[in-house]
């Protein structure tokens, strides 16, 4: 089942995880901090897999599940970009951009799965009511 358009979400979330890629490079080639960076891009990069997975949930109820772990993701890639930032790995502006983006994202998850979760309620009223007649 197809439950999104191929959506700004999905295009935001993709863009966002080029972005962790392409910094966790920069913290192992610069400050060769291995330990810390592998973690924001595990974090970072199951943003989007998780999303773009989400797309093809086998059902309405999938889709949530997936959709709640990219969040739970994406709040401790949020974590591992300010820890980062605090120890002096990623610059203030790098910094402020990138975690600007994953609050956008954690923003739009949130939307989606509250909306998702109503239409899920909506489903099962209707079921229910058809169940009857």
């Amino acid at each position: 089942m197809h439950y999104t358009k191929n959506s700004v979400l999905q295009e935001k979330s993709f863009v966002f995880v080029k972005t962790v890629v392409n910094q966790v490079r920069e913290i192992q080639s610069k400050h060769k901090e291995f330990v810390l960076s592998k973690q924001l891009l595990r974090s970072g990069t199951a943003v989007g897999a998780l999303v773009s997975e989400a797309e093809f949930g086998q059902s309405r109820a999938d889709f949530i599940h997936k959709m709640s772990i990219a969040l739970k993701e994406a709040n401790e890639t949020k974590y591992w970009l300010k820890l980062l930032h605090e120890t002096k790995y990623i610059d203030k502006p790098i910094f402020d951009s990138v975690l600007n983006d994953c609050t956008e994202i954690i923003k739009m998850l949130v939307s989606s799965i509250n909306t998702s979760k109503k239409n899920l309620e909506k489903e099962s009223v209707l079921v229910k009511n058809d169940s009857f007649q």
